[in-house]
């Protein structure tokens, strides 16, 4: 069987997608080869993992928000990388290009559109990423969770997500999920509303991130507030679990995965996301009952009444069924591999 390729990166969201489509590979006994960015976070990711016969991590950056030298020069950058993509792939016999999307994947796609291998994209956002609408017209078949085509909705994740998940029926612990970064807005209404929550007895999970940390940890002990405070934890899972509701930014990887946990929560999408696709992302469920939706300036301890009222048994039983745990298996099974 001719090789495959997995490309993109540059954040965990487009990471995650790579990373479960891996493993599927590996079950079946391939290892595909990987192609990113030095610059991003494909390297820590993926730079010691064995699931891969090769991995390259090209010199680019992305070429948005960037004055016309700064372009130039990523544009150069990524169509020497396309060159020396186009070289691996006569080298490696590469059949399979399978994109993930972000900047990342701006090389490798470009070579398989040059070389016209079958070329595959997997987007995660309700609003399509500037690269994937880009090239998405010379792809065989686009996968999305938002796809109206069943045979190409999916939305791969880690299977211990599945393991761990449950049936919500009251809420006893709360989680605030920032991202790795943090999210000040989201750190800034945990502190507001965590009194409310000791009172009432409701325990709280709360990912800083690195930058407000400390601050975070000096607020809980002052106000003796016995708290579950991390900046990060590779094994996520385990916090999501022990939650009842969470309250978190609305990227893809975030909500699929609480999705997938049975985990309803209240998504603040973060403002600035490109096409305000996180909005897009959250009113998918929150259309449909299954979370809620607010915008970052409308956050306001209020909100914890509605909250409290919602019917979180019947959210928590509906999220069982929006996103499948075979995802992985149905995009490999597609490509034929």
């Amino acid at each position: 069987m001719k090789q495959i390729v997995i490309t993109g990166g540059g954040t965990g969201g487009h990471l995650s997608i790579a990373r479960a489509l891996k493993e599927e590979l590996n079950r079946r006994g391939i290892k595909p080869i990987f192609i990113g960015s030095a610059n991003g976070q494909d390297r820590a990711w993926f730079g010691e993992d064995e699931g891969f016969s090769q991995k390259y991590f090209f010199d680019i950056r992305s070429v948005v928000d960037k004055k016309l030298i700064g372009k130039i020069g990523s544009m150069a950058a990524i169509l020497q990388a396309a060159r020396r993509s186009m070289q691996i792939f006569r080298n490696e016999e590469i059949d399979t290009i399978f994109s993930v999307g972000g900047y990342a994947a701006a090389p490798a796609t470009i070579a398989a559109i040059v070389q016209r291998k079958r070329y595959f994209i997997h987007e995660q956002n309700a609003v399509m990423g500037r690269l994937n609408a880009l090239f998405a017209r010379y792809a065989d078949a686009v996968f999305s969770p938002f796809s109206e085509n069943p045979a190409l909705r999916a939305y791969p994740i880690s299977t211990v997500f599945f393991e761990n998940a449950r049936l919500r029926t009251r809420i006893e612990t709360i989680i605030f999920l920032g991202g790795s970064q943090g999210a000040s807005a989201i750190n800034a209404f945990a502190k507001q509303v965590a009194p409310l929550l000791h009172e009432k007895g409701i325990r709280i999970i709360h990912q800083s991130g690195l930058r407000e940390y400390e601050a975070l940890k000096r607020f809980y002990e002052e106000k003796g507030i016995d708290v579950d405070l991390f900046a990060f934890d590779k094994k996520l899972y385990r916090k999501i679990a022990a939650a009842d509701f969470a309250i978190c930014r609305a990227g893809a990887s975030t909500l699929w995965e609480l999705a997938a946990s049975q985990l309803p929560a209240l998504y603040v999408p973060y403002p600035y996301a490109a096409g305000d696709h996180q909005y897009h992302n959250a009113r998918f469920l929150a259309e449909r009952n299954l979370s809620f939706v607010v915008r970052q300036e409308r956050l306001h301890p209020d909100l914890m009444q509605m909250i409290f009222d919602a019917d979180i048994t019947a959210m928590s039983e509906g999220l069982k069924g929006v996103v499948s745990p075979d995802a992985a298996a149905k995009i490999v099974d597609f490509m034929g591999y």
